[in-house]
């Protein structure tokens, strides 16, 4: 019975190996496993930055009355497309009336005066020519003529300018563009020592996007342009897009105009301005987005993220050697662009490594390299040199 027993245990034992055996041959028949592999090339990459934005209007109108007066009429409602000229508010103001009608008055006596006085000078002229009467006479009447004019004059600029403040009762909006908040309502009374304005007209057929740069990146962005002086860089810079708060992109470009000429002392940043057309009125004034601004690096080694693995806080690739076996590199990285790595030192250009399946990798294991052209992918553009 116990001899039955040995020979049945012997018989799985030499089974088992029988299968191990089978099975490693099909393993070994069916060679390495093949991998996706790339070829690290030098080439110069194009990335696209973002930097929180700030959106104006092109002209940011604070209407305010230049006379006092209460609110007669509004003409106009928050956010209402308006025309240059357009009337927006009337005042009413019975003192600017009175004034008004006193200039007129006032006018209406100096002709009247001025013609007592031509009257004068008429009648004198003949009696000095037949000398009659003294030429100083002659002399005191047109002296009384010509003061007698300017008066007039004086009462016809006063006339003008108090109709000039009546017709400031009478508010239009100075540009074309979008009625901001209305503080206030029909009689109120407001004048120019007022705090708030009546409202503010923003003009936003273009629209200013200002955006700020720290000093290490104005410097690397300076020494990307070309151009001895502010203006001629400016003119090199390229167009720019501009990222919306729903995450979609501008369907329009702009460019940047300005570069402010001084750094912020505290907080170490210039501030930049790019215009963007609105032709739709989609921008408002006080919206934010983020400008979306390319620049270039020179000779640089993208990289998939996927491509690399992190072992104590340093990241690795898998090269692959002339044998096709993979060894583990570490690789410095200067800078991440969405699913792309930047490789600042680690990986020769003409190396290969492996992209994709890393986890089933192991120090010095044979594989099948299959060659995968390198695409890069998000906020980065790839060209060779």
């Amino acid at each position: 019975m116990k001899r039955n027993y040995i020979l049945a245990s012997i018989a799985i034992i030499l089974l088992g190996l029988t299968s191990c055996k089978d099975s490693s041959q099909q393993q070994m028949a069916k060679g390495p496993m093949p991998f996706p592999v790339q070829t690290a090339e030098k080439g110069n990459v194009t990335i696209y930055n973002q930097y929180a934005a700030n959106i104006e209007g092109e002209q940011n109108i604070e209407i305010r009355p230049k006379v006092d007066g209460f609110v007669d009429k509004i003409y106009i409602d928050e956010g209402t497309e308006v025309k240059k000229g357009q009337l927006l508010f009337k005042l009413s103001s019975e003192t600017l009336n009175q004034q008004v009608n006193a200039a007129s008055a006032n006018v209406e006596v100096a002709k009247a005066q001025v013609v007592a006085a031509q009257v004068e000078v008429d009648k004198i002229k003949p009696l000095v020519q037949k000398n009659i009467i003294s030429e100083v006479q002659l002399q005191t009447a047109e002296s009384s003529l010509n003061a007698t004019k300017a008066q007039l004059n004086a009462a016809q600029a006063n006339y003008m300018n108090a109709k000039e403040n009546l017709d400031y009762t009478f508010i239009k909006s100075p540009v074309d563009g979008i009625v901001g908040s209305i503080p206030y309502r029909i009689g109120s009374l407001v004048g120019r020592s007022e705090a708030k304005p009546l409202t503010t007209v923003s003009n936003i057929s273009n629209v200013y996007a200002y955006f700020t740069l720290n000093e290490k990146q104005l410097l690397q962005f300076n020494r990307e342009l070309n151009g001895n002086s502010i203006a001629s860089k400016i003119k090199e810079l390229p167009a720019v897009e501009l990222i919306l708060a729903d995450g979609s992109t501008y369907d329009q470009k702009g460019k940047i105009e300005t570069i402010n000429g001084m750094v912020n002392p505290r907080t170490g940043s210039i501030s930049y301005r790019a215009i963007f057309p609105n032709p739709n009125n989609l921008l408002r004034s006080g919206i934010s987005g983020q400008v979306k601004l390319p620049s270039m690096l020179n000779e640089a080694i993208l990289v998939p993220q996927k491509a690399t693995f992190e072992l104590q806080g340093k990241k690795f690739v898998y090269v692959v050697d002339k044998e096709n076996k993979v060894l583990s590199k570490e690789v410095f990285i200067s800078e991440s662009i969405d699913q792309n790595f930047i490789v600042e030192n680690g990986l020769n250009e003409g190396q290969s490594f492996v992209v994709e399946g890393l986890i089933k990798l192991r120090e010095g294991m044979q594989i099948q390299p299959v060659s995968e052209k390198h695409t890069p992918e998000g906020n980065a553009a790839f060209s060779k040199k």
